[in-house]
């Protein structure tokens, strides 16, 4: 089993709740442990770690999976490959912030996005919220097969953004719904494939009040 290199965020109190950062294409953990920068404020009891990708790339960083088109089944497979890595890193961190699953977040960028939905839809027991940028879901015809639990989720994604259009994003939310997935998705006008303040707090937003639901709720049935 590879060993995932990490950051870590734990708060000055005992974690609540652990968010998870899975990273673009040629990135690293380090990337997206800056959007801890504007949440920590807001999320107190909430533990970030950002994992770098198990395989480097040939142009510098890691990667989740291989660098295909947006189709290419070759994504799923590499994403069912990986998945045993992260789902044991998960695990890991859980444990050692004493948290049972149901108080895991994911949220991803481009490559990461795919990811997260891939893992945060085949996890035994539901995360709280999966949050992805700039990405979208892969795999759609093997979804109701594989499907094993239905966080929400929400997508935000550039109207500019030339790497991962607007359009995927629909299209995934759309597919989300069709398995039973609360699935919202923001489309924001003059950001490209990028993540600006006006995402940022969107997406807060939608993990703290996925985390109010959860801890009054519970994990859905």
């Amino acid at each position: 089993m590879t060993n995932l290199t990490a950051l870590r965020r734990d708060p000055a109190q005992a974690a609540e709740w652990l968010v998870v950062f899975l990273h673009g294409y040629g990135s690293s953990g380090d990337d997206l442990m800056a959007f801890a920068d504007y949440w920590q404020a807001s999320m107190p009891d909430v533990a970030f770690v950002a994992p770098d990708g198990p395989t480097a790339t040939k142009d510098g960083g890691h990667q989740w999976v291989g660098k295909h088109p947006g189709t290419d089944p070759k994504l799923y497979d590499d994403a069912v490959a990986v998945q045993p890595v992260i789902d044991a890193f998960i695990a890991a961190e859980l444990a050692r912030l004493n948290l049972d699953a149901s108080r895991l977040a994911l949220v991803g960028f481009s490559q990461g996005t795919l990811m997260s939905l891939h893992l945060g839809l085949r996890q035994p027991v539901a995360p709280a919220a999966v949050l992805g940028y700039a990405g979208g879901l892969i795999g759609r015809e093997h979804l109701a097969a594989d499907i094993t639990c239905r966080p929400p989720v929400m997508l935000i994604n550039g109207e500019l953004d030339e790497l991962a259009p607007v359009y995927g994003m629909h299209v995934s939310v759309k597919a989300l719904a069709e398995v039973g997935v609360v699935a919202a998705g923001q489309a924001l006008p003059n950001l490209a494939h990028s993540v600006d303040a006006d995402a940022l707090i969107i997406g807060a937003r939608f993990l703290l009040s996925a985390f109010a639901y959860r801890a009054k709720h519970g994990v859905p049935q």
